[in-house]
C-alpha cells in the first residue's frame, strides 16, 4: 500500500475516528510508537512525537512537518528523553512485532504522568478459531509477526506490567454494548489503560531475579 493510501485509509477509518474523538487525541500530546509514515501522528495534538525504526518513514514524516525520530521501539528509553511525559501513548499494530512485550510495557511507564493513557491496538486470534478460515481474520498470522494474542492473553500481559485497563473494545460501534459482543469475533482489539501507581512485582518474582542486573533494571523502571 502506498503512503497516500495509508493516510487516506486512516482518515476514512470510522474506528480511528471514534477513538480520536472519545479520548480527545486531536488536542493531546501523543507519543506514536511505530508510527509508520505518520498517518496517525498527523491527527494528534501539538507536541506529538512519532517513533519509527525505518529511516525512510522518518524522512517522509519530517518532510511533511511532522515531529519524528528514528529508533528501535524496544529501546525507547535510549531514544526519547526519559523525562518527557505525554498525554497518551499510541501503539497500533506494534505488539505483534516485539521481542519482549512485557519489558516494553514496563519501559513505557516512564513516559506517562498519573493521568496519561496508553492505547494499544493489536490483531488478535478470535475466540472461535473457525473464523481463521476467512481472510479477514488471517492477518494475525502474517509472516512478520512473532507474537500471537487473543483478547484474554493481551489483557493479562498488560495488567501484569502494571497497567489498569479501562476498556477493551474493537471500536466497531459507538455503542459499548454492541462492541462488547463484537469483541469475541473481532480480528483487532484496542486496549485503553493507565499506569497503576501502586504496581510492584510480587516478592517471589523479585527473589527469582536477585543479583541479576537486567532484572534489577526492570524492577527499577517499574517503579516510575
Amino acid at each position: 500500500m502506498d503512503v497516500k493510501s495509508r493516510y487516506l485509509g486512516v482518515k476514512k477509518s470510522k474506528t480511528f475516528g471514534r477513538i480520536l474523538k472519545r479520548f480527545n487525541l486531536g488536542q493531546s500530546k501523543v507519543l506514536d510508537i511505530g508510527c509508520g509514515h505518520g498517518e496517525y501522528l498527523v491527527n494528534f495534538g501539538q507536541g506529538s512525537l512519532g517513533l519509527s525504526s525505518t529511516l525512510s518513514e522518518v524522512e517522509y514524516g519530517r518532510s511533511h512537518n511532522l515531529l519524528m525520530v528514528a529508533g528501535n521501539a524496544e529501546m525507547i528509553d535510549n531514544v526519547i528523553n526519559r523525562e518527557e511525559k505525554f498525554d497518551c501513548l499510541w501503539a497500533n499494530n506494534l505488539f505483534e512485532h516485539l521481542l519482549s512485550p512485557h519489558a516494553f510495557l514496563i519501559k513505557l511507564r516512564k513516559f506517562t504522568a498519573g493521568n496519561s493513557r496508553l492505547i494499544i491496538g493489536v490483531p488478535v486470534l478470535p475466540r472461535c478459531l473457525f473464523l481463521m478460515r476467512f481472510k479477514k481474520f488471517q492477518g494475525v498470522l502474517a509472516s512478520n509477526h512473532i507474537n500471537f494474542f487473543n483478547t484474554t492473553t493481551l489483557a493479562l500481559t498488560v495488567k501484569r506490567a502494571g497497567w489498569i485497563i479501562e476498556e477493551e473494545r474493537p471500536f466497531l460501534f459507538q455503542s459499548k454494548f454492541f462492541d462488547r459482543l463484537a469483541k469475541y469475533f473481532t480480528p483487532h482489539i484496542f486496549i485503553i489503560c493507565h499506569k497503576d501507581l501502586n504496581f510492584s512485582y510480587p516478592t517471589k518474582k523479585i527473589s527469582e531475579w536477585e543479583d541479576q542486573t537486567y532484572y534489577q533494571d526492570l524492577i527499577s523502571m517499574s517503579k516510575n
